[in-house]
């Protein structure tokens, strides 16, 4: 293991932060924001921010720290070295790091709630397959948006705790019946309006947010850029769900599906 001191300017000081367990470099970024670099993955260190409470700081950098990290392996000392919060201040926010990892989830499901109400309330779709299709955009831009909670939500950590702690295991069950909920919606709708036909409508929901998260995972990794198969994953759902000629005497061919010219 490598440690080394590095330097890194505030506003108004200057910090010097130690890391024993891993190779770091800091970039200078933007008001209190830096940039910590362990190979090739960047996320941001906050050490002060005035736009933010001391809770919410704490859940920021916690946030980051245990989607890059992982939960076992993050330490409350660390929370209190990027945000500048006293151990003592961050056991007062909560009880231990099991809460606080809660806390991060509950937060989670109640910020995608609101983004996708906040959206369906903003957007007007005309039937149930543009709405589809319009879950499916925003669903990618929220994985962009939120890239360290989608992290997070992809490690190993959380299902771990899942199996002895209820409550996670409802956080977790409540973030994905969410996603699943606003494709089922579009699938109703699309019924009732014609757009799109019939068939079960939350197993198709099902399929289509694995599909959708399957992608994020890719990119998540860096395994692929999931931008590049918008297009590609909008026509497969066309295809699937559609009410077009092509389904009136039958099933779709899997052929059909996913042969993409």
């Amino acid at each position: 293991m490598t440690s080394f001191l590095s330097w890194v300017e505030t506003k108004s000081c200057f910090w010097k932060w130690e890391l024993s367990r891993h190779d770091f470099f800091l970039d200078f970024q933007n008001g209190a924001e830096y940039y910590c670099t362990e190979r090739s993955v960047s996320f941001p260190i906050i050490f002060q921010d005035n736009h933010m409470s001391k809770k919410d700081s704490i859940l920021h950098a916690a946030t980051i720290l245990f989607s890059h990290k992982g939960f076992k392996d993050t330490h409350m000392s660390e929370i209190s070295a990027m945000t500048g919060a006293a151990e003592g201040t961050i056991f007062y926010h909560f009880k231990n790091k099991e809460v606080l990892f809660l806390s991060i989830l509950e937060k989670f499901k109640r910020d995608i709630i609101d983004e996708f109400e906040r959206y369906q309330e903003e957007m007007n779709f005309e039937t149930g397959m543009d709405m589809l299709e319009g879950s499916l955009s925003l669903y990618l831009s929220l994985a962009e948006k939120m890239e360290e909670r989608f992290l997070l939500l992809h490690r190993h950590d959380a299902y771990e705790l899942a199996k002895v702690n209820s409550t996670c295991k409802e956080y977790l069950e409540a973030i994905y019946n969410c996603f699943v909920n606003i494709f089922e919606k579009a699938m109703t709708m699309g019924q009732k309006d014609g757009s799109i036909r019939d068939m079960p409508g939350r197993k198709t929901a099902l399929i289509i947010f694995s599909m959708v998260d399957g992608l994020i995972r890719f990119n998540t990794y860096d395994l692929y850029d999931a931008g590049s198969l918008y297009n590609d994953l909008i026509d497969i759902c066309r295809r699937v769900v559609k009410n077009q000629d092509i389904l009136e005497h039958g099933d779709v061919n899997a052929d059909e599906v996913f042969s993409i010219s």
